[in-house]
């Protein structure tokens, strides 16, 4: 974590699990195929309050991580849990999201005040509801 936060300029303030005798790597299967056998992949588990994964992104080794995508999958997850709706691709904080397709557009209606754009039945757009 010294190293992470001394050559990315960054503070990495939750766990990172470290794994020195590949232990963890070969029980989830982690070494790279193509690379070195002491190369593991790089893996990031997003786990909930619920202790269930809520997300898992693997890149090889010589591919660099995209934390910006990491960050917008995190705020999703975190939206998603609260709010009954889905973020589209490429979607970013503070961008309209779907209300879910469960919820009748009445209740649609009633449960975001702040509008409700229907482009097909099943596609209803909403401002993002926590802001």
């Amino acid at each position: 974590m010294q190293d992470i936060n001394e050559t990315q300029n960054a503070t990495v303030d939750f766990p990172i699990i470290a794994d020195p005798d590949r232990r963890i790597a070969t029980l989830y299967d982690m070494i790279h195929p193509n690379a070195s056998e002491n190369f593991t992949v790089r893996s990031l588990f997003i786990i909930g309050p619920d202790k269930r994964i809520k997300l898992i992104i693997t890149y090889p080794a010589s591919t660099g991580r995209n934390f910006d995508e990491v960050l917008r999958v995190l705020d999703s997850l975190q939206l998603t849990a609260y709010y009954s709706v889905a973020t589209p691709a490429d979607w970013k904080y503070g961008e309209e999201v779907i209300v879910a397709p469960a919820i009748p557009t009445e209740e649609a209606v009633q449960k975001f005040p702040k509008g409700v754009r229907e482009v097909k039945p099943y596609l209803r757009y909403t401002p993002q509801p926590n802001l």
